[in-house]
């Protein structure tokens, strides 16, 4: 039987950690601007469901790798208050999880909307 007051409460929870993870952490905020920009250029160049649908997941999967990142480095700092070479790599490599999700979503963004913008700039209105 599925306990819905405690799945209730699970997403409050995790609602919290969003509203923290946006609230409190820069380069998340960062990804939320350039998810906004990017929705917007959707919007502007029309893009087909596909396209969408690839774009959505781009966005969610670079705010998935920062609430993981996060999590990992506040983890970190709570069980080594100085500085450890593996607390170090750990960190590093949960950065590189961004930055490799961050890279993927900007390709995605390059073929969605690459071709529409040069045909904007070699064809203006």
């Amino acid at each position: 039987m599925i306990n819905i007051r405690k799945m209730l409460r699970s997403f409050g929870y995790a609602f919290e950690g969003v509203s923290s993870l946006f609230g409190y952490e820069n380069n998340a905020r960062f990804h939320l601007l350039a998810a906004i920009g990017v929705l917007f250029a959707g919007i502007g160049f029309d893009i087909d469901s596909n396209e969408w649908a690839l774009i959505v997941l781009a966005i969610g999967g670079v705010w998935a790798a920062e609430a993981f990142n996060t999590a990992l480095e506040k983890l970190c700092d709570l069980v080594s208050l100085g500085v450890h070479p593996q607390i170090k790599a750990i960190k590093d490599l949960a950065a590189a999880g961004v930055l490799i999700m961050a890279g993927v979503a900007v390709v995605i963004g390059v073929l969605i909307f690459g071709e529409k913008i040069m045909r904007l700039l070699l064809n203006p209105m």
